[in-house]
């Protein structure tokens, strides 16, 4: 599972329910949530 850092939580967790996107300049992305809280996380280059 990627990870990535939870602005809530203040350390790096595994992201739930993540989703490979694309940014407007082709760059690939990892869209998730928490599984501890719930808020949104963001990783560029998944």
């Amino acid at each position: 599972m990627p990870t990535a850092y939870c602005e809530k939580c203040k350390k790096k967790q595994e992201m739930k329910d993540a989703k490979k996107v694309t940014l407007k300049n082709g760059k690939p992305a990892m869209k998730g949530l928490c599984p501890k809280c719930g808020t949104k996380m963001f990783r560029i280059g998944g």
